[in-house]
């Protein structure tokens, strides 16, 4: 994610609008205990983030999402089913699911009715299911998103209804506002999206189109498929009017470029810089993670950028090319490495951060010492009192997790050199691709393809509400 114009994102807290429909009509009777059948069987309702404690669940493992959805922009009406196929990692007896809002009609576990039960933002589901168990979940909802409505910063995220379609970015637990799910990092999965919208309302998901578009009785259906693991908060369902050029890159990754009418000027520089920066990052990070890449401009006034995969989609502004360079980077540092626990967030935007700074000396606007300098600096005493190696949790998208964050991946860059650090980025991507990684890990790598220790470098940079002594650039 990034601000536009700047290079950071603000804060946001960790708790959604309360909302949800009624207790459906086959749920437990009224002052029944969700978890009656066995306590020891019931899948947590977190995933055991202690920053986020109530997002996503335990018990399961999702292993693809297959979403039915039906959107009308004019009444602002969201209808479907979404199948869930998953693995039980425990006996279950019940399991939750992270759902904002909308009215449930029925949940099927394996082919037959489910009971179930609504509170806040958990969908508990009720069933029999043994350890190691593949199962599918079904479930039909319908109603209107109601987004995230957070600070003044970073205003309101998730599924966001516009004048001609909706808007949708969803970090760091927006999915939630449209579909259902284990709503957290931790837990990816491949995704199947089947979006109908009015016909001339184009609508754009994640991975690659399954075909044409089919228009039938004043209604189009889109099928993407997005066949590499995906966090729920990259997930999209962007719609609206769009114009739209697809390719191939230089290097042979397919491009699609999507702009509002209001853009339409700036589609073809869209598609041009996602296409080159791209392929510039695939020599330095290694080979790009995903089947296609590209960008969406949509003119709902959003005031940032969000990495969607292989889809970074930008909120109302024409980005430029650094916002594209920190976007795209994101594919592989948050796309395809993505973290486990929220605190380690830098890893994602700290990386992003310094790719900026990175494509700026490619690109002959200035090298990356250049950058640090300026932001070494330029930094606030709050910065340096907010060490970016644990994020707060109602400050997630605070400044220093950016520049702080990119200042040290610099400062670790002259402590081991060139060649060591550049080696590192790349099997750190090539050996975490589409998995889940921590701050720890990076430190033990750096320290392996170094052979030098780095605790007290990491510990100055990361950890301590101090300002670091800068670093000699040799």
């Amino acid at each position: 994610m990034l601000a536009a114009g700047l290079t950071v994102a603000c804060s946001a807290s960790n708790s959604a609008t309360e909302g949800g429909a009624p207790p459906a009509k086959d749920a437990p009777p009224a002052g029944t205990p969700v978890t009656r059948a066995a306590a020891a069987t019931a899948g947590t309702t977190g995933i055991g983030d202690p920053y986020f404690p109530g997002d996503g669940n335990g018990g399961y493992d999702v292993g693809h999402y297959s979403l039915t959805l039906a959107y009308e922009p004019k009444s602002k009406h969201l209808s479907g089913t979404a199948a869930i196929d998953a693995k039980a990692v425990q006996d279950l007896s019940q399991f939750n699911l992270d759902l904002h809002g909308f009215t449930v009609s029925s949940v099927n576990v394996n082919g037959a009715p489910a009971r179930f039960q609504r509170k806040g933002d958990e969908l508990t589901v009720f069933t029999n299911l043994k350890d190691k168990a593949a199962f599918k979940v079904a479930v039909a909802y319908a109603g209107t998103p109601d987004p995230v409505r957070e600070s003044p910063n970073l205003g309101s995220y998730g599924f966001i209804p516009t004048a001609d379609g909706s808007f949708v970015t969803s970090e760091p637990n927006g999915a939630k506002t449209w579909f259902p799910g284990n709503d957290h990092p931790a837990d990816k999965a491949t995704f199947d999206f089947r979006l109908t919208v009015p016909a001339g309302v184009t609508a754009i998901a994640n991975g690659e189109l399954a075909g044409a578009p089919q228009t039938k009785d004043g209604k189009t259906t889109f099928v993407w498929r997005e066949t590499n693991p995906m966090t729920t908060y990259l997930a999209t369902m962007t719609t609206g009017k769009f114009a739209v050029r697809t390719g191939v890159s230089k290097s042979g990754i397919p491009v699609y470029a999507a702009t509002d009418p209001r853009f339409n000027g700036i589609l073809n520089n869209l598609y041009e810089q996602s296409s080159k920066i791209t392929d510039y990052w695939a020599t330095v990070f290694g080979p790009y993670p995903f089947k296609s890449t590209g960008g969406v401009v949509d003119d709902y006034a959003a005031g940032y950028a969000l990495e969607n995969q292989t889809k970074p989609i930008y909120g109302g502004f024409e980005p430029d090319p650094g916002i594209i360079a920190h976007e795209l980077a994101h594919q592989w540092f948050g796309n395809s490495l993505s973290i486990r626990r929220w605190r380690d967030l830098w890893l994602n935007e700290g990386f992003a951060t310094y790719a900026e700074w990175l494509w700026s000396e490619h690109s002959g606007h200035g090298t990356a010492q250049q950058s640090f300098n300026d932001a070494y600096a330029g930094a606030t005493d709050e910065i340096w009192k907010y060490p970016p190696g644990e994020t707060r949790p109602n400050d997630l998208f605070n400044a220093s997790v950016y520049v702080r964050g990119g200042m040290t991946l610099h400062a670790l860059r002259l402590a081991i050199g060139d060649a060591d650090f550049f080696a590192l980025i790349k099997k750190w991507a090539a050996d975490n691709r589409y998995g889940n990684v921590t701050t720890d890990q990076f430190i033990a790598l750096a320290e392996k393809i170094s052979g030098k220790q780095l605790d007290g470098l990491f510990d100055a940079w990361l950890f301590k509400p101090a300002k670091p002594s800068k670093p000699s650039a040799g």
